[in-house]
C-alpha cells in the first residue's frame, strides 16, 4: 500500500503518481488518466499493473496547456493533432 505524500513533498519530487499530478493541478485523477490514455500525457511505468509516474513539471505544464485549449473551445481531436503529429 502506498503512503499518501503531503503537497509539500509532492512539489519536491521529480516524478509523481497520477493522483498526485491531479492534486497539483486541481483536476480529478480520471482527467489525468483520460489524457494519458489519449497519449497526451507521457508517463513511465516499470511493469504493467504498476503505478504510472509523470514528470511533475513537464506533465503539469502540458496539462495546463490542454485545459487552456479546452477553455478556448478546441475539440479533443484538435488538441491531439496539436501534440501528436
Amino acid at each position: 500500500m502506498q503512503v499518501k505524500r503531503s503537497l509539500e513533498e509532492i512539489k519536491k519530487e521529480e516524478y509523481v503518481r497520477q493522483s498526485e499530478l491531479a492534486e497539483l493541478n486541481n483536476v480529478r485523477p480520471s482527467t489525468v488518466k483520460y489524457y494519458s490514455e489519449l497519449g497526451l500525457l507521457p508517463y513511465k511505468q516499470q511493469a504493467e499493473g504498476l503505478s504510472k509516474f509523470y514528470h511533475r513539471e513537464d506533465s503539469s505544464k502540458r496539462l495546463k496547456e490542454i485545459l487552456e485549449f479546452k477553455k478556448q473551445g478546441k475539440s479533443i481531436t484538435e488538441i491531439i493533432s496539436y501534440y501528436i503529429k
